[in-house]
């Protein structure tokens, strides 16, 4: 039974830990050129979701939008004051949703290239995430996307990384969970961020609301929406999946490394 498919992107390193080149594809028949096509399609989408970043670009007027009437059902109509502000029914303080762990990186994790195995730090990313959707939602999650692993930075052997997961966005039954992974350098104390992972849960109930209390956690909820918005209606699980998973489309998951 085919129980997942997925979209990933590798790069090609040589013995110099350098890029390397890579031998061009040539499609052959109407099913490879197909998928191509597809392929070429989810380059064009990945440029264009990086290019949009929250970290380059404000904002769009319809999540000003979005964001400002979040604000606006936070605040507390007794006291009519931007300072004043509480929770609406359901809902939970993007704050709250926090979970962090610390892993001491050995030897033994180490790939051919003496940094730690890519894998490694997936495993562990993938970890805290479900935690933190298990503590949010009240019950076992279930994973439905992997979207976008970056790795921006090796880590070395020996190095201490930190893990920070939060939920920043969520929509009845699924929770969007962002997991930032960063090391600390022994001599200045500096914190480098690593890689950045964002995964999609689906709880098994109905889960609160999540509300940003800062510009920035706002940014972090923008972010998580357009993640999650970001999976294909048809590719997204039906709850009687997790149940009866014969007959159903499979699950889709897009890591990219």
């Amino acid at each position: 039974m085919l129980a997942g498919w997925g979209r990933h992107l590798w790069k090609r390193r040589c013995k110099c830990s350098r890029s390397a080149f890579v031998n061009p594809l040539i499609p052959e028949g109407p099913k490879e050129e197909a998928l191509f096509k597809q392929g070429e399609l989810n380059k064009g989408r990945r440029v264009a979701f990086s290019s949009m970043s929250l970290l380059k670009m404000a904002p769009s007027a319809e999540e000003r939008t979005t964001i400002h009437e979040m604000f606006l059902n936070t605040l507390d109509q007794k006291t009519i004051s931007f300072q004043s502000r509480i929770l609406p029914p359901n809902a939970v303080w993007m704050e709250k949703s926090k979970l962090k762990s610390l892993e001491i990186c050995h030897p033994q994790e180490r790939n051919i290239f003496n940094r730690i195995f890519g894998g490694f730090l997936m495993r562990k990313a993938y970890e805290l995430g479900w935690a933190t959707a298990c503590n949010f939602g009240g019950s076992r999650p279930f994973v439905v996307a992997v979207d976008d692993i970056m790795f921006q930075k090796p880590v070395e052997v020996g190095s201490l990384l930190f893990l920070s997961s939060q939920v920043c966005f969520t929509q009845g039954n699924y929770i969007q969970v962002r997991v930032h992974s960063e090391v600390a350098s022994l001599h200045n104390k500096e914190h480098t961020t690593t890689n950045v992972f964002h995964f999609t849960f689906m709880s098994e109930n109905e889960v609160p609301l999540v509300f940003p209390r800062t510009y920035g956690e706002s940014m972090l909820y923008l972010d998580g929406q357009r993640h999650f918005n970001s999976m294909s209606a048809s590719q997204t699980l039906k709850k009687d999946y997790l149940l009866k998973p014969q007959g159903q489309q499979p699950l889709e998951t897009s890591v990219s490394q």
